[in-house]
């Protein structure tokens, strides 16, 4: 295993398997990411970062594919977060974006890593978070993060997006009723793949009455129809995304969101932190975990836990 200064000359090297090696320690919550990530801090720039998300069977990962091709013949380098869904004992996440995207896997300036959760209530986002700074550290221009779009993870890419996009077809049922579901909260550009099936229209219909009906913000979602597999409408979807990050920098809500992200990180760290004292104390204190059984009193626990107790 490489010492910490091996991991970061390699790293400053462009070597992408010490990247992978450092996002590794992220997904793993490893303590020694944090002297890399100090070192690194000189070297760091954020990358634009955009998220898509959307019901399975939406194009989702072709779309995100036709995207790189488009950002690879303009010279950028980009790199490609698919936070899958895990399982919580193990933490295997399933590698099926990355075998779609197996065109761009010879290409130095394109990174494909699946990620997941390992479990975590609000993991996926943590984790996200600090591998979005090692991806800029490391040069990336673009960051797309993709989600299976089910539960909770959505608007775990939304809360770290720059630009959320939400992808929806006609030929699945599901794609409005996501919307309903209040999806339409999050997004900042809406993608109507497959467009080339009947019945793209009324989805772009039913679309524009919704956001005609929704409350009047600063930003309007466009609606881009395209058709991934031919490359159709991607350019335009760009032309959007770029839109959306211009707004957010006008009217000053980037650098709102930004500063919000950053208090948010540090609140999640500081449970991360809590939950973690939290079980070694009840590990390693047989009366405090036996009292505990017997009264049943968790929250009073708790407290004594995080008064009483510092990490040695």
């Amino acid at each position: 295993m490489p010492s910490d200064a091996d991991l970061l000359e390699r790293f400053r090297s462009g070597d992408v398997r010490a990247l992978a090696r450092a996002i590794s320690l992220v997904e793993r919550r490893d303590p020694t990411v944090r002297d890399l990530e100090d070192a690194l801090r000189s070297d760091s720039r954020l990358p634009g970062v955009t998220g898509f998300t959307g019901a399975p069977g939406t194009g989702k990962s072709t779309l995100v594919d036709a995207v790189v091709s488009l950002l690879r013949t303009r010279k950028q380098s980009v790199a490609v977060l698919a936070t899958d869904p895990n399982s919580p004992f193990t933490g295997g996440a399933i590698l099926g974006d990355r075998i779609r995207m197996q065109r761009h896997a010879l290409d130095p300036k394109v990174f494909i890593r699946s990620m997941g959760a390992r479990g975590h209530l609000g993991g996926l986002s943590l984790a996200s978070r600090e591998a979005i700074r090692l991806l800029g550290a490391f040069g990336f221009d673009e960051v797309i993060l993709e989600t299976v779009g089910v539960g909770q993870s959505e608007l775990e890419v939304a809360a770290v997006a720059d630009t959320t996009v939400v992808v929806l077809t006609p030929n699945l049922g599901d794609s409005v009723q996501m919307i309903k579901a209040g999806i339409l909260e999050i997004a900042d550009v809406f993608v109507v793949n497959k467009a080339d099936i009947d019945g793209h229209g009324r989805v772009v219909a039913e679309l524009r009455t919704m956001l005609n009906m929704a409350p009047k913000t600063s930003w309007k979602p466009p609606i881009i129809p395209t058709v991934a597999t031919r490359q159709e409408g991607v350019e335009q979807l760009w032309v959007a995304v770029l839109a959306h990050r211009t707004h957010l920098e006008k009217t000053g809500k980037a650098k709102e969101l930004s500063e919000r992200r950053l208090r948010d990180e540090t609140a999640e760290v500081a449970a991360e932190l809590a939950r973690e004292r939290t079980r070694r104390a009840l590990r390693e204190d047989p009366t405090l975990a036996e009292r505990l059984l017997k009264d049943g009193t968790p929250y009073r626990t708790a407290e004594e836990i995080l008064r009483t107790r510092t990490d040695n």
